[in-house]
């Protein structure tokens, strides 16, 4: 998650003369990518991983999530994402719903949200008054690792990809760092890393789950409110499906069509 920054129309006209040089390599690419075995050039997933076997999701609990802040920090030290700087790959949104007017029909009054360094630190006390203070909760957000990925629609050179078992990927391998991906997506989860001049976001710890462990952020929950599991683990105790079946679950922005694969329980509708 990162604010875009103007763009000068001589960097634009230079990014497009790369994006069409690299369309020749698209063609080539498609193959390695169906097979995932360079999803991540740090870290190629195991030839022994079948992607088609697998269909990851995340839940996300809201009513669990405390806003501690350790998932924040996991990811950034797992998936070596800039210490010390307002890029992340998964954040924290505290959302603090204020009591409507004297008088008003309308229970809720403003909205307000914040996420002081991506919740990576916690989060200082409210300096609103609690009588004032109808509900507050935590968000965790990350990429929705979409069924309809606009990032992967917009990408001209096809570094973005959608893996058979529902990560959404960035082949550094070919990102030419134009950022059309970043402007496509509607959730505000990718970022231009300002030393590699490429896209970034999360990507589900795909080196990690390739090899049977848990994302960064799940590992370290205090309080379970993250889960992660195999659609097809048709296993009777599969948590991720035990988690669809008790909860009503909900995506974020259900209205674009987007399919996320990360899933929230007890969403409030001012979420956003």
């Amino acid at each position: 998650m990162k604010s875009s920054s103007p763009t000068t129309r001589r960097r634009w006209l230079t990014v497009l003369g790369q994006a069409v040089v690299g369309l020749v390599a698209v063609k080539a690419a498609r193959p390695v990518k169906a097979a995932v075995q360079n999803a991540l050039a740090t870290a190629p997933a195991p030839k022994s991983y079948d992607p088609f076997a697998h269909s990851w999701r995340m839940c996300i609990d809201v009513e669990k999530c405390i806003g501690c802040g350790l998932c924040v920090e996991a990811c950034k030290k797992e998936n070596h994402v800039i210490p010390k700087a307002a890029y992340f790959r998964t954040w924290i949104e505290r959302y603090i719903i204020k009591r409507g007017e004297p008088g008003s029909e309308d229970p809720r009054g403003e909205t307000i949200v914040d996420s002081p360094n991506g919740g990576h630190d916690g989060f200082p006390p409210s300096t609103i008054p609690r009588e004032e203070v109808l509900k507050s909760f935590f968000v965790p957000k990350l990429c929705n690792q979409c069924e309809n990925s606009p990032c992967d629609q917009a990408c001209p050179v096809g570094a973005t990809f959608r893996t058979p078992d529902g990560a959404v990927i960035i082949d550094k391998t070919y990102c030419i760092g134009c950022g059309f991906c970043i402007q496509a997506c509607p959730y505000g989860c990718r970022y231009l890393d300002p030393n590699t001049h490429m896209a970034d976001k999360c990507t589900l710890c795909y080196h990690r789950l390739s090899r049977g462990l848990k994302t960064a952020c799940v590992e370290v929950c205090p309080t379970g409110a993250r889960i992660l599991g195999d659609m097809k683990d048709s296993r009777p105790d599969n948590p991720i499906r035990q988690f669809v079946e008790k909860n009503k679950v909900q995506v974020i922005k259900p209205h674009l069509g987007t399919e996320p694969r990360v899933l929230y329980a007890g969403l409030d509708k001012e979420v956003r």
